[in-house]
């Protein structure tokens, strides 16, 4: 009644095949999620270095850039130039400062995730700097 198989399961095909893309291992993927959270929020903060310039946020930016750069094995992070196009608004300068206070928490979240005690520290102390400047303003 039934006609048996006379091919190969298409299962047992693609287990035994090598995929065609690279496997990273979790730690490397949270490298990875790690440095583009850091990178992102040093984007922030050369925007605001920018915009409201400062010794704090300086240090803060070369920290930023050093981590990003341990994370990418060397590979120094892309920075903002310190040329301002807008107008430095106390609105404009707020926004900033809730985007990188979302951006340091992922980071701390994924550095905690990593036990990445380095940047743990580095995000923990952005978002603490970020905290106290929206509560100043």
């Amino acid at each position: 009644m039934y006609e048996p198989i006379r091919s190969k399961s298409v299962h047992s095909v693609a287990a035994t095949t090598t995929p065609a893309t690279p496997r990273r291992s979790r730690d490397e993927e949270l490298d990875l999620q790690l440095a583009g959270h850091l990178s992102a929020l040093l984007t922030v903060t050369d925007e605001l270095r920018a915009l409201a310039p400062g010794d704090e946020l300086g240090r803060a930016a070369e920290q930023l850039a050093e981590c990003v750069a341990r994370l990418r094995h060397g590979v120094a992070p892309a920075r903002l130039p310190l040329a301002t196009a807008v107008a430095a608004t106390p609105d404009r300068i707020a926004a900033l400062h809730r985007r990188a206070q979302a951006l340091a928490g992922r980071a701390l979240v994924v550095a905690a995730s990593r036990q990445d005690t380095a940047g743990a520290v580095l995000a923990a102390q952005r978002l603490d700097a970020h905290d106290a400047a929206l509560a100043a303003a």
